[in-house]
């Protein structure tokens, strides 16, 4: 695909990124056994990604906002763009040696995501997308899949940790879920499931209790794969909120009904 100055910009931030993270999680395996642990060296792993971003990003547009997991954010002298980023989604899939894990990067213009990344450097894949010029996985175009029947289905969810208040929902929506379904799958990487979703891998998706850098970047992916995506809260803003769900157009109603009872 041939992509706008700006989606280049990312691919350029993402693929850098990625082998510098590549190279931190060749040496997690060896932590794991270590007295202090890994934690603090995926922290470090995950602030020198974001610098790498940071810098390519901020370098090519200074004039844009900036809104990241480990930096905050920061207004430009353009209001109306912003870059949004989340260097390492799958923190723990990192820590643990899982290689699920990825950079994402989206840019958000007036309110509106515009172009989104997600890169997965263990499997060197980069999903990428631009709002009105479809969806890409490296060369390919994506389209979500062609399923209709829930049976036939696989989705993605996230599932509540360490104590989170929302169990109890989450268990109550998977009891209504799981009898009718082919399956439901918990990877632990937001933007990849989204992307997955994209690439027609997963069927649908949903979530809640995200951050926007979560999620920017792989919503306008499945938009423009032909995905439907909405708030879960159908009045919601899913970007403000934090919660999604997303599924191609002939289960997306069966989908939100069983999800949003």
């Amino acid at each position: 695909m041939i992509g706008s100055a700006n989606l280049n910009i990312m691919i350029k931030a993402a693929r850098k990124a990625g082998r510098s993270l590549v190279k931190d999680f060749r040496e997690v395996e060896n932590l794991q056994v270590s007295s202090k642990g890994a934690g603090d060296f995926v922290s470090k792993a995950d602030i020198a990604a974001e610098k790498v971003i940071k810098d390519e990003l901020m370098g090519a547009r200074p004039t844009y906002g900036w809104l990241a997991e480990e930096g905050g954010g920061e207004e430009g002298a353009d209001p109306t763009r912003r870059w949004i980023v989340d260097p390492l989604d799958g923190t723990t899939n990192f820590l643990h040696g899982l290689p699920h894990w990825a950079v994402s990067i989206a840019l958000e213009h007036k309110g509106q995501i515009v172009a989104g990344v997600v890169f997965d450097p263990a499997k060197d894949e980069m999903f990428v997308a631009e709002k009105g010029a479809g969806a890409w996985m490296n060369d390919t175009r994506m389209r979500v899949s062609g399923r209709h029947k829930l049976i036939e289905s696989v989705f993605s969810t996230g599932l509540p940790f360490a104590g989170r208040s929302d169990l109890p929902l989450t268990l109550r929506e998977l009891a209504r879920l799981m009898p009718v379904v082919a399956g439901v799958r918990r990877w632990g990487a937001a933007s990849l499931d989204l992307a997955y979703v994209a690439a027609g891998r997963f069927d649908g998706y949903w979530e809640r209790r995200l951050q926007s850098w979560d999620i920017a970047a792989g919503s306008l992916i499945v938009r423009e794969a032909g995905g439907l995506v909405e708030p879960l809260n159908p009045n919601g803003n899913i970007v403000e909120d934090g919660e999604i769900i997303c599924a191609n157009e002939p289960l997306f109603e069966q989908l939100a009904k069983i999800v949003r009872q």
